[in-house]
C-alpha cells in the first residue's frame, strides 16, 4: 500500500506594492469606523424608504441592508460595553 505524503504549503510573503500604509491613531480609526456604521444605518433607512414608497427595489437588498446595519450597530455596542467594563475594572484597581 502506498504511503500518503503530507500536505506541503509553500507560503510566500505578500509583496507590497511600494506604498506603505500610514499609521492611523486610535481616535481616527474609531471616528472612521463610527462613520461607516452611520453610513450603513443611512443606507438601510434609504432602502426601507424607497421600498415603502413603491420604488423598484428588491426586498432582498432591503433586508440585507437592514441586517448589515443591525450587525454593525450590535458590534459597536458590544465594543463600547467591553471598553466600559475595562475602564471600570481599571478604576477598581486604583486605590
Amino acid at each position: 500500500m502506498p504511503s500518503i505524503e503530507p500536505i506541503r504549503f509553500d507560503i510566500k510573503p505578500i509583496k507590497s506594492n511600494g506604498k506603505e500604509k500610514e499609521e492611523v491613531s486610535f481616535a481616527e480609526f474609531l471616528k472612521e469606523s463610527l462613520e461607516k456604521v452611520n453610513q450603513l444605518q443611512i443606507e438601510a433607512n434609504n432602502a426601507v424608504t424607497a421600498f415603502s414608497m413603491g420604488e423598484d427595489i428588491d426586498i432582498h437588498r432591503v433586508m440585507i441592508a437592514i441586517e448589515r446595519a443591525n450587525l454593525s450597530l450590535s458590534i459597536v455596542t458590544e465594543i463600547r460595553n467591553r471598553l466600559l467594563d475595562a475602564y471600570h475594572e481599571i478604576m477598581r484597581m486604583v486605590p
